[in-house]
């Protein structure tokens, strides 16, 4: 049986399998996050029309949605992972989650600054305690201690299975945060794109929005197999296949 049919999916669960194949995608990322970026920002600011009670001060979704969704998509992913990695004491899965954790968090402050940015023209002040914002500023802190609990904690197996433990308990924010808009009375708007309704804007805007959620996915995925990358040289420094790089 040839090489390629004994692959399965736990063929890159290796950390020298990963790091090589995370080093071939890594340039194929961040083209595809130049280029749907660009066009995600040009259509979004150039081509798109006003809104009719916004006007302009609107366009910041376009860059607040995407990186709302990817706040919450990437911690469920590094719950996942260090869920895994406890469980089964997978060290590539404890490496993923840990890898995760930054992107998480940088989307997460985009996501609040640009809320912050949207809601001065919109609400008249640049923050309320609304149950949607107090839940998204939740989960900064979630990824924050998350970052500084598994820094802080040398053995890696121990600081695996103790940022597992606090990624599964935030977990359950997560659900908050999509629905508050629905369980309390918010300022903040509905969902702005629904899977059982048809889009509530024009298709100029929904193209934008869809191509800087595809613009930054790629850059998170560039991120994080960077991170990822480097997390691994550094557990695995006094492996064959490491000293063989240097």
């Amino acid at each position: 049986m040839s090489e390629v049919n004994r692959i399965t999916w736990t063929t890159y669960a290796a950390p020298s399998r990963f790091y090589a194949l995370a080093g071939a995608c890594i340039p194929w990322f961040w083209a595809v996050a130049l280029v749907f970026a660009a066009a995600g920002l040009w259509m979004g600011f150039a081509v798109a029309p006003s809104d009719f009670q916004q006007g302009d001060a609107y366009r910041v979704i376009f860059i607040h949605v995407p990186a709302a969704w990817l706040s919450m998509l990437v911690y469920l992913v590094m719950a996942f992972w260090a869920a895994w990695g406890w469980m089964l004491n997978a060290r590539m899965a404890s490496m993923y989650a840990r890898a995760l954790a930054p992107t998480g968090a940088l989307m997460t402050f985009i996501a609040l600054w640009t809320g912050a940015l949207w809601g001065k023209p919109t609400w008249g002040t640049w923050w309320v305690w609304d149950a949607r914002l107090t839940s998204e500023f939740i989960l900064l802190l979630l990824y924050l201690g998350y970052i500084a609990l598994t820094e802080a904690i040398d053995d890696p197996r121990r600081s695996a299975h103790a940022g597992a433990l606090l990624a599964l308990v935030g977990a359950v924010n997560v659900p908050v945060i999509y629905f508050s808009v629905r369980w309390w009375n918010t300022l903040h708007q509905g969902a702005t794109i629904s899977m059982t309704s048809a889009p509530k804007m024009a298709s100029t805007m929904l193209t934008a929005m869809l191509l800087m959620t595809v613009g930054m996915w790629a850059y998170s995925f560039a991120v994080v197999f960077t991170r990822a990358r480097a997390i691994v040289l550094e557990q695995e420094a006094d492996t064959e296949w490491v000293r063989a790089l240097r």
